[in-house]
């Protein structure tokens, strides 16, 4: 039986096992390098992490708090329902953790111009509202489909003072704005620094995201202690490229007994062609620099991911859940649309709390999972964000269901 990954990676290259990596164009490898070493020295600056905190503090508004969610663990009868409320944070999403950490580290490198990629938009809010802060210009690439089913977080971006560069190549989603963005730092290296916004990309980005969304999970585990007076049984958390789950599960990996669930997008079904299931249904490759599981047809060609969710729609995931899936430390399963929708209205009258699609999918697995465990058993559920930017495409989708 393989050995379970318990968060010791990566090595030297880049490499979770046989995941990640850096494969990218000869011309950004400098700039790569440059960031790796930056990077390495704040790392273990006490007074990096002191800003660091007082930003999340004093402007983010952490720690987050965990909630009970009682009226949603006596439906679901069985473990106890916790929600890690990630979509209290300003902007409304757990993205502003890492925004604020690479931020500093533009800073401390000198660059004047960051550039950022967006799917659902809460990372190009959370990126816009940084750079406002720090008075830096700002360039936030994202898909003309999302742009379209997100209005309201463009509008947010552009009246932070962002500029929102549509991408039509593609389906218009958060792959195509990726690769324009990383066209865009190929070209513009010397002066930019790419705020990447997930768990995946070339190395060091996977590493540089999950220590910056550990605050999640460092969190958690203290609040869980105080209440429960134990480490909670099951951890759960949406996928898409990964970065809340890794930063609410990182700081547990070395506890066997906490149980870890990945959940990501089902689609229309995963077998209908039609879903971002990148680790239920996908296979090993390269894409925006790193080895991970990606979805691809029989020649090796990426495929378009599709979710009701703009930020699962992403056709791979981050390198470090290749080998918590592989290892068998976290265990990965999709949540169709239709399930997805069902748990954002559900939470939403059971808890008044209106969750994002996104999260929706980590909070309909919980619900059955609890109805498997007992009650003296308890479940962290990631909420990742806030539904405020889905209401239009919950209502859409609920029309065409109803038709």
């Amino acid at each position: 039986m393989t050995t379970p990954y318990t968060g010791q990676g990566p090595d030297q290259s880049g490499f979770f096992g046989k995941f990640g990596g850096c494969y990218m164009p000869e011309s950004l490898m400098p700039a790569l390098q440059d960031l790796e070493h930056a990077f390495n020295i704040i790392r273990h600056q006490p007074k990096f992490w002191t800003e660091y905190r007082q930003i999340l503090t004093d402007f983010v508004g952490r720690p987050s708090p965990l909630f009970y969610a009682k009226n949603l663990t006596a439906y679901a009868g069985g473990a106890k329902i916790y929600l890690k409320r990630e979509d209290l944070n300003h902007t409304g999403a757990h993205k502003i953790n890492n925004c604020v950490g690479q931020i500093l580290l533009a800073k401390f490198m000198g660059k004047t111009k960051i550039i950022a990629e967006t799917g659902a938009g809460q990372h190009g809010v959370a990126t816009a509202t940084v750079c406002a802060l720090f008075k830096m210009n700002c360039t936030i690439y994202m898909g003309e489909t999302d742009i379209q089913r997100q209005q309201p977080n463009v509008e947010r971006m552009k009246l932070l003072g962002a500029e929102v560069k549509g991408v039509r190549k593609g389906r218009g989603t958060l792959k195509d704005a990726m690769n324009e963005a990383l066209r865009d730092w190929i070209s513009n290296v010397d002066t930019t620094y790419y705020l990447l916004g997930t768990g995946a990309g070339p190395h060091p980005y996977p590493t540089i995201v999950r220590e910056f969304q550990k605050i999640i999970g460092i969190e958690a585990r203290h609040q869980i202690l105080l209440k429960e007076n134990k480490l909670p049984d099951a951890l759960v958390a949406c996928v898409g490229g990964g970065s809340n789950a890794l930063g609410l599960m990182h700081p547990f990996l070395q506890d066997p007994d906490v149980k870890m669930f990945g959940i990501e997008a089902g689609g229309k079904g995963t077998d209908s062609g039609e879903h971002a299931a990148s680790i239920t249904k996908g296979r090993i490759g390269v894409l925006h620099g790193n080895l991970t599981y990606l979805l691809q047809d029989s020649d090796g060609q990426i495929l378009e991911g599709h979710s009701i969710s703009a930020g699962l729609d992403y056709p791979g995931v981050g390198p470090e859940h290749g080998i918590l899936f592989e290892t068998g430390r976290v265990t990965y399963a999709a949540v169709n649309d239709e399930e997805a929708v069902q748990a954002f209205q559900l939470l939403s009258q059971q808890e008044g709390i209106i969750p994002a699609l996104e999260s929706s999918h980590a909070i309909a697995y919980a619900i059955q999972l609890a109805k498997e465990m007992q009650p003296e058993q308890t479940i962290i559920v990631n909420l990742s964000g806030r539904g405020d930017k889905d209401l239009d495409t919950v209502k859409k989708y609920l029309a065409g269901a109803s038709a």
